[in-house]
């Protein structure tokens, strides 16, 4: 009678005890989609409802309209990948030598600012695939403009940069005297009001900003110093640089990515998805 007692008694426990392992095995299993849960971008975004882009004013991707609205290429095509998210879209402007840091503490979820894709930025960020070509130019006056054909002979000049920019960077690598400034539109007026004798500027921007019909009537482009591509930054890991690349895809496809292209001026730059 104690045996039959005894062995029923360590059944009841050996049941107890698969029944904890899995109730433990459940858990950890829920912990898990938690965590992953967490861990998406997109999810994030979509929970709080917004996706906050980091920008600078920068025709012809990211600048106001009359109205103080953001419009321009990237913007718009932000809008257009907010509308998929099911969310609002919000522009910050940012200090471009802050960006990576300003992604990492989720001030802004996105970085979609004509950027390009050097290895400081692919090795800090998880970037999208290509979606504009771009060059880094030298703006002069048009009057210097005949001599300034080739990097050698814009060594002798003064040049203004956006900090923490491609533009810098081709500064620098050139061994020009340059100073550094908040951004490209800055660099700009340095040069029309005879501060600097030239910039280097991205080459969308210089089509849009310098020569005929813009505000920089007596400014030109002269020297592509760089030759390189345009890409989007996420957070280091970040879910949403794939789900963008997809949209990038579809948008492309259906003709959108052109139509806004061509309202900007930028059709012929753009990358095949």
């Amino acid at each position: 009678m104690k045996k039959r007692l005894l062995a029923a008694l360590l059944t009841v426990a050996m049941v107890a005890s698969f029944g904890a392992c899995g109730a433990k095995k459940e858990e950890a299993t829920t912990g898990e989609a938690t965590e992953e849960t967490v861990d998406s971008d997109v999810a994030y975004i979509q929970e709080k409802g917004t996706l906050v882009v980091g920008i600078t004013d920068f025709a012809p991707m990211d600048y106001k309209d009359d109205d103080g609205n953001w419009i321009g290429f990237d913007a718009d095509m932000a809008k257009k990948v907010a509308e998929s998210l099911g969310v609002d879209v919000e522009f910050v402007e940012i200090d471009w030598d802050n960006k990576i840091l300003e992604l990492d503490n989720k001030s802004i979820d996105v970085v979609w600012n004509g950027m390009t894709l050097t290895s400081e930025v692919t090795n800090a960020m998880e970037c999208t695939n290509a979606y504009l070509n771009n060059a880094q130019v030298v703006v002069v006056s048009k009057d210097k403009a005949e001599d300034i054909t080739t990097a050698e002979a814009a060594s002798s000049l003064s040049f203004a940069v956006e900090s923490g920019s491609a533009g810098e960077a081709a500064a620098s690598e050139n061994g020009f005297d340059y100073v550094a400034v908040k951004s490209q539109a800055d660099a700009v007026m340095e040069v029309a009001a005879g501060t600097s004798d030239a910039c280097i500027i991205d080459l969308l921007m210089a089509g849009a900003m310098v020569g005929e019909g813009t505000s920089y009537p007596d400014l030109t482009y002269t020297v592509e110093l760089t030759s390189e591509e345009y890409g989007i930054g996420c957070r280091k890991g970040s879910d949403l640089a794939a789900y963008i690349n997809d949209e990038l895809k579809a948008l492309y496809e259906d003709g959108t990515m052109n139509a806004i292209g061509e309202e900007y001026g930028v059709q012929a730059a753009i990358v095949k998805q």
